[in-house]
């Protein structure tokens, strides 16, 4: 995720310690005062997330959110629990009181992947996919979707002649998916049903193109997989 950091100077410094700690977390800026904070999410749409000290702001935080044209996920820091309850009313992720401690950080960071998952991918009601990559948001119909990959805490999904990956778990993005279109077959692979030519005792070919492509098939995936094969021949 592409993170700011919005705070005095003593915990700026801290948190940026912290960041760089964090694989899932890419800095792209540091400010100690409000107007800057604003003016760089004027310029730069791909922040996924903002960490605000409300120490830096001269108006109320919330009323300082509320008037952000775009707004990334926000972690708020704070002395005093004062705004808690009308922070989390407009969807901030978390509330870090200070002083703040990195497993306080970690939880709050975990918390924002999840927020930041869901921005990733949304599935309309015509069966077409929405891929958010930079600021744009890039359109595929589901039915041209190959295959799914995990890539440790991201997955790719693979056309005839494009990848995308986004920051998301297999099996969330199993949730997001309709099960007439696609079946988990291996732990780490997601197939469209719809191009399986050929199933094997430990493996499937899946028609792609003009080629023939092979992915292994799980052994905690292969009784599911026969099952819903069957299913569609009746």
């Amino acid at each position: 995720m592409n993170c700011i950091i919005g705070a005095d100077n003593v915990n700026c410094k801290l948190l940026v310690e912290f960041a760089g700690r964090s694989s899932s977390l890419n800095l792209v800026g540091t400010f100690t005062d409000s107007m800057s904070v604003r003016n760089q999410l004027l310029k730069q749409r791909d922040i996924d997330l903002l960490f605000l000290d409300i120490e830096i702001l001269e108006t109320d935080c919330i009323d300082f959110i509320n008037s952000l044209n775009y707004k990334p996920n926000v972690i708020i820091l704070s002395s005093s629990d004062l705004f808690a309850i009308k922070a989390f009313d407009i969807s901030v992720v978390d509330y870090l009181l200070k002083p703040i401690t990195y497993s306080r950080f970690c939880r709050a960071v975990d918390k924002a992947l999840k927020f930041y998952s869901r921005r990733e991918i949304s599935i309309d009601s015509d069966n077409e996919i929405f891929i958010k990559k930079e600021s744009s948001l890039i359109k595929l119909k589901l039915k041209d979707i190959i295959y799914i990959e995990a890539l440790e805490n991201y997955v790719t999904l693979a056309t005839i002649d494009k990848k995308f990956t986004i920051h998301f778990t297999m099996k969330a993005i199993e949730n997001h998916l309709p099960p007439e279109i696609f079946i988990r077959v291996h732990r780490s692979f997601i197939v469209n049903k719809g191009m399986i030519q050929t199933i094997q005792e430990n493996s499937l070919d899946l028609i792609v193109g003009d080629t023939i492509k092979n992915f292994p098939v799980g052994k905690s995936f292969r009784d599911l997989l026969l099952n819903n094969i069957n299913m569609m021949s009746r």
